[in-house]
């Protein structure tokens, strides 16, 4: 029997139907493309991403993007799973063309109120006022209309996140980067903007991402070379997660060279 099994998976149909089964339900090989994540994620980042983290999605043909199977639930997804939490970085298609994949940072869910003031992020979460008390003692808060915002929820957890300051209102620059009214996020629909926050096509341009465009979260970096080609060692085999920390271990060495405490 094992050999049978080993034989049929040494042929080209059972190699094929292997590799397209991890492809179709456990990882999928992503490429970055662009800037909008950086510095967490760097153009030229080739990355695993986790297809199972947020449920299975309804599979289909990479390159082709050839839908294999119907949409039976209706939410892209065969079986449902854990939805994105604020926070999580999120491969998903982007909802005006879902034959394009992004990846984003999520900072809000459904329920959720968010603005922007001066490139600030502002949240309301959608647990209330008691729960930002609870959770965020460190953070600035402001309060409208008797709900509390947070500002800059992630940046002290999520290093990679900035701002251009080279990026001004003179510069003739779109205003969503800049302000955005008190906005309440539908339920089961997801608020997502890139890390580099002035260079990023994001939910403040096109709206929010629902769940069915959800595909997974970066699993980690199997391989990473910048525009020239050098292979970015130092990258290679890493986790976002790890990737952050070494972020916030050297700001905290400029810090204290800096004398800032």
């Amino acid at each position: 029997m094992l050999k049978k099994i080993y034989n049929w998976s040494s042929s080209w149909t059972g190699t094929i139907v292997i590799v397209l089964t991890i492809i179709f339900f456990i990882a999928q090989a992503f490429v970055i493309p662009s800037g909008s994540m950086k510095n967490t994620l760097l153009i030229g980042d080739m990355l695993f991403v986790k297809k199972f983290s947020y449920g299975i999605p309804v599979p289909r043909i990479p390159w082709l993007e050839f839908q294999v199977l119907p949409d039976f639930k209706g939410n892209g997804h065969l079986i449902d799973g854990p939805k994105p939490q604020r926070g999580d970085i999120v491969v998903f298609r982007y909802p005006k063309n879902d034959s394009i994949h992004y990846v984003k940072r999520c900072v809000a869910t459904g329920g959720d109120i968010i603005a922007l003031r001066d490139k600030h992020l502002f949240l309301h979460p959608h647990e209330g006022n008691e729960y930002v008390k609870e959770n965020y003692k460190d953070y600035k808060t402001v309060e409208v209309d008797g709900k509390l915002f947070i500002m800059d929820p992630y940046r002290k957890d999520h290093p990679g996140i900035h701002n251009d300051p080279s990026v001004t209102r003179d510069g003739l620059q779109p205003y969503q980067l800049f302000d955005m009214l008190p906005t309440q996020i539908p339920e089961g629909e997801f608020f997502m903007m890139g890390d580099n926050r002035d260079h990023s096509n994001d939910s403040r341009f096109w709206g929010t991402v629902a769940y069915k465009f959800i595909v997974g979260t970066p699993w980690f970096i199997y391989f990473s070379w910048d525009e020239n080609k050098e292979i970015r060692w130092d990258r290679v085999f890493r986790t976002v997660g790890s990737i952050e920390e070494d972020m916030e271990g050297k700001n905290q060495e400029i810090n204290h060279k800096e004398g800032i405490y």
